[in-house]
Formats: structure tokens, C-alpha cells, sequence
């Protein structure tokens, strides 16, 4: 019946190469199976650097997830000798009662997060890359927010997982996932892999392989210059998610790295018409930045609003914002983790952790039931 494994891992991206690592460091037989090599820029994993919070406004769950991926991350750094994540600090702007500010400050209260908060002219004094606000916002910094370097923590994950004897595949296209009374058989063009369970991490190719309602879709990334000398570093112009001032708008991003450039996108609420990952259109076309454009240029005078550089990724979004982790049924045999809904990379390596304790039955270190894949049908 081919390769057999105690556990397959479908898809080595942020989220699935972290649970081959944690698999793998827990003495399992692990396969991991990706279509391309670690670090590619196909899926949503890419793109240079991703925004890391611990003050999570997206759900006051995500903290403790965000903690333990903070751990994740430097103990891949130590093992990789790489610098993976840079805290910064981040700051939230928006008027009290907005979004950005009330779900940033239940994670705060909930888990008593050092979040402060700023007022307008405070603002303007210690963040005047941000100085231009709309009447009424507020600030709040989250000093434990920074910045992943996501094509660089993958790859420092299967290291990882190679290192503690996990099996390796890449450039395999998995076919079908089929569980049956022994396991799940995974279907590849090679000859078939058995394994008593499977971690299915393929973001967005998930809905390919499992029934879990996600909706593919493109997405353009745009970064930066620095205009008329002014100074757009990331020490001015700091980690952000915030509304553009006359427009009703979130954006996010943070400023130049040295070597680089400040990185701007839009925020991605839907909804969506799904996009095939398979046949995405990966060129950026003429028009298509013109939105972020103009909230850049209506909120950050230190910015060129013309993006210097663009390109593609491919977003997977589950109808609540929210990421899935848990097994699709009662036999537990297939694990997803993914979801990723625009805001899950920073968690990568906790929500593979969390896939590993699913796998081998072990309590999760947070509560996550909100991220249970099979909610939408218990709510139907």
C-alpha cells in the first residue's frame, strides 16, 4: 500500500510545517507533502513579512495562541540562527467604539496585556508618521507586536521537522485524502502514503481535499518609497492597523526595514468571490493599486503613494473570520488547520502545535473551540 506513516502532513506552509515540527519532535513518523518547495510564493505564505500581535482585535482567544507562537518562533530562531520575528510594537487607530479599538482592548482586558492608550496629540508627538488622523481616533499601542519574516520561519520549521526524522516530499500534488476503517489513505500521482491520521495545512487548497466551507481569494500586496526626503522607517513609522482619515477605511502595515521598503495593504472583510488557487491571475494589472494608493496618500505624507512593488498571494476566508483547527468528524482521523482569513500567519506556529495535540490526543494549551471546523454545520 506504499509509504506509511503515523501521520501526513498536506501542506508545508507557515501552518503545516510548524505541526511536522511538533509532530516530529513529539517521536512520531511524520510525512510532510507539499506540491511546491518550502518558502514559495503560490500560496499565502509569503510576501516578506507579516504583522505579529499579541493584543489580538480579531477574537480575545487569539492571545493565548499568539503567546505561545512567540515561544514557537524563538526557539526556531535559536535552532536556525535567524532572526524570524522583530517586536516593534504596534499601534491601533480608531474612534472609541470602533472595531480596531474595542476588540484590541477586550483581548487587553482579558488577558491584562500592557495595551496603552493614546490620545490624539500623543499621538502626533511619539508616532509622527501617523500624525494624520481623522476627528476622534484614539491610539493604542500593544508593545508586544512586531513583524514575522514568514518565508524564512517556514523554512527554519521543516528544518526543524527534518531535524527530529520527519520525511520530507515536495513538488508531490496530493489527489484525495480518503480516510477508511484504519486510518486515511493520501492519494499521489508517486504511489499512495497511509498514516493513521493527517494534518491537512494546504491553505488554500483545503476545500480541494475536505469539506469545510472556505473561499479562496486573490489578493494584491504593495510596498512603499519614502517621499520628498522624508524618513519612512519602521522606528517612525511603526507596526499599524488603522482607519484612513476621510475614507471609512481599515489599512495596516508598518515601515521600511533597513533594506526595504514600508509595506500597505488594505483590509480584507468580503465578501468574496472564491478564485481557483490552481489558475489565479498572478500579474498586478494597471488600476489595480489605485485604491491602496489613495488611502496611502490620504493618510501617510512620508509615503510615495505609488506602489514601488506589488504582487499576488491567495487568501483562504471561512465565513467568520475565525481559522479552522479541529478534526472534519466524530473519528478524528483528519486534522485541519488552516482558515487563514487574512490574519493567521503570526499564530503559525501555535496553531501547528495545536494540530500536534489534536493528533495525538493530547489537551490543547488554549481554548479553541471557536476555531472548530465544525461549527458552521452545528450552527446550521
Amino acid at each position: 500500500m506504499g509509504a506509511q506513516a503515523d501521520v501526513a502532513v498536506i501542506g508545508l506552509g507557515a501552518i503545516g510545517s510548524s505541526a511536522a515540527w511538533r509532530l516530529a519532535a513529539r517521536g512520531l513518523d511524520v510525512v510532510g507533502i507539499d506540491q511546491h518547495e518550502p518558502g514559495h510564493a503560490w500560496g499565502g505564505s509569503h510576501g516578506r513579512t507579516r504583522l505579529f500581535r499579541v493584543a489580538c482585535l480579531e477574537h480575545p482567544g487569539l492571545t493565548p495562541i499568539a503567546r505561545r507562537a512567540r515561544e514557537l518562533w524563538r526557539e526556531l530562531e535559536a535552532s536556525s540562527g535567524q532572526e524570524l520575528l522583530l517586536e516593534t510594537g504596534a499601534v491601533m487607530i480608531g474612534r472609541p467604539g470602533s472595531r480596531i479599538i474595542e476588540g484590541t482592548l477586550a483581548a487587553a482586558r482579558e488577558h491584562d496585556l500592557p495595551v496603552e492608550r493614546l490620545t490624539p496629540d500623543e499621538l502626533g508627538r511619539r508616532l509622527p508618521g501617523h500624525a494624520r488622523l481623522e476627528p476622534g481616533d484614539i491610539g493604542l499601542w500593544d508593545p508586544e507586536a512586531g513583524i514575522l519574516r514568514p518565508e524564512a520561519a517556514i523554512v527554519a520549521a521543516v528544518d526543524a521537522a527534518r531535524a527530529a526524522g520527519a520525511r520530507v516530499r515536495t513538488g508531490e500534488r496530493v489527489l484525495a485524502v480518503e480516510p477508511d476503517g484504519d486510518g486515511v489513505v493520501v492519494r499521489l500521482a508517486a504511489g499512495d502514503v497511509r498514516a493513521r491520521r493527517v494534518v491537512l495545512a494546504a491553505g488554500p487548497w483545503i476545500g480541494q481535499l475536505a469539506d469545510v466551507p472556505l473561499v479562496p481569494h486573490r489578493v494584491v500586496m504593495t510596498w512603499f518609497r519614502a517621499q520628498g526626503g522624508h524618513d519612512a522607517s519602521i522606528d517612525r513609522l511603526p507596526v499599524f492597523i488603522r482607519t484612513a482619515p476621510g475614507t471609512g477605511q481599515w489599512i495596516w502595515g508598518h515601515g521600511a526595514l533597513a533594506g526595504d521598503l514600508a509595506k500597505v495593504g488594505p483590509e480584507f472583510d468580503g465578501p468574496f468571490a472564491p478564485d481557483d488557487p490552481d489558475a489565479i491571475d498572478r500579474e498586478v494589472h494597471a488600476g489595480e493599486t489605485d485604491g491602496i494608493a489613495a488611502l496611502v496618500a490620504a493618510t501617510f505624507p512620508d509615503l510615495d503613494p505609488e506602489p514601488a512593488e506589488s504582487t499576488t498571494c491567495i487568501m483562504a476566508h471561512t465565513p467568520d473570520g475565525q481559522f479552522l483547527v479541529g478534526p472534519t468528524d466524530a473519528s478524528g482521523r483528519v486534522i485541519v488547520a488552516g482558515g487563514c482569513s487574512g490574519h493567521s500567519c503570526k499564530h503559525a506556529a501555535a496553531l501547528g502545535e495545536l494540530a500536534a495535540q489534536l493528533v495525538v490526543d493530547e489537551p490543547p494549551f488554549a481554548d479553541i473551540g471557536f476555531l472548530d471546523p465544525r461549527r458552521f454545520a452545528l450552527a446550521d
